[in-house]
């Protein structure tokens, strides 16, 4: 007997899609050939549908069809702000927390993104800036803000990961990583929070510009 596909399973299925940009803002999500595609009735598609709203990654409204979200623009600015700080904090205490060998794994991971920098290959810049925010939230050794950092970021990952299509992105983000790096090796609390705001702040205004053209 077949196993059937849990609507867990959609959920996790569809969030992977919109994380990873192949189902962009904006885009419906259709109850019907979405159970056609995964081979269930539409009761767990609309179960997990009900998921991804309760997360905040679908908009769905009586009457109308569920679209991947598309937060407006001041709405969008405040996530990125609260990202942010967020993100800062994370930094902050890995100045301080990271113990030796998380400190070569993060250093590691920065070199190694110069080569796919050099390459211009967008799509493994951001699986890499990916593994190192992640590194940061794990070196602050705070188990909650870690996860309600990668939550928010969840949230924000389709924006995120677009405006690596601007002319130059890379090169700019991976030096600003270099600031952020440079300041936890050294154990510069205020530092590392101070480039990590910035940064994000960088990369909110830069899917700002992407978006408007």
């Amino acid at each position: 007997m077949l196993k059937r596909t849990s609507a867990e399973e959609i959920r996790r299925a569809l969030a992977s899609r919109i994380i990873g940009g192949d189902l962009r803002p904006g885009t419906p999500l259709d109850e019907t050939l979405l159970a056609t595609e995964f081979a269930v009735s539409r009761t767990p598609v609309r179960e997990a549908l009900r998921l991804l709203a309760a997360s905040r990654l679908v908009d769905q409204k009586p009457h109308a069809k569920t679209l991947v979200a598309q937060p407006d623009e001041a709405e969008l600015a405040g996530m990125f702000e609260v990202m942010g700080y967020l993100e800062a904090l994370c930094a902050g205490l890995s100045a301080t927390m990271m113990n030796a060998p998380e400190r070569e794994v993060l250093d590691a991971l920065h070199q190694a993104m110069a080569a796919i920098v050099r390459a211009g290959d967008a799509t493994r810049y951001a699986e890499a800036n990916d593994a190192f925010h992640t590194a940061i939230y794990d070196g602050a050794h705070n188990p909650y803000l870690s996860e309600i950092t990668r939550s928010t970021r969840h949230r924000l990952q389709p924006f995120r990961r677009a405006q690596f299509g601007a002319l130059g992105r890379l090169a700019q983000s991976h030096a600003e990583h270099g600031q952020i790096l440079e300041a936890i090796l050294r154990g510069e609390r205020i530092a590392a929070e101070a480039s990590m705001r910035r940064h994000i702040s960088i990369v909110g205004d830069a899917y700002q510009r992407l978006s408007r053209r």
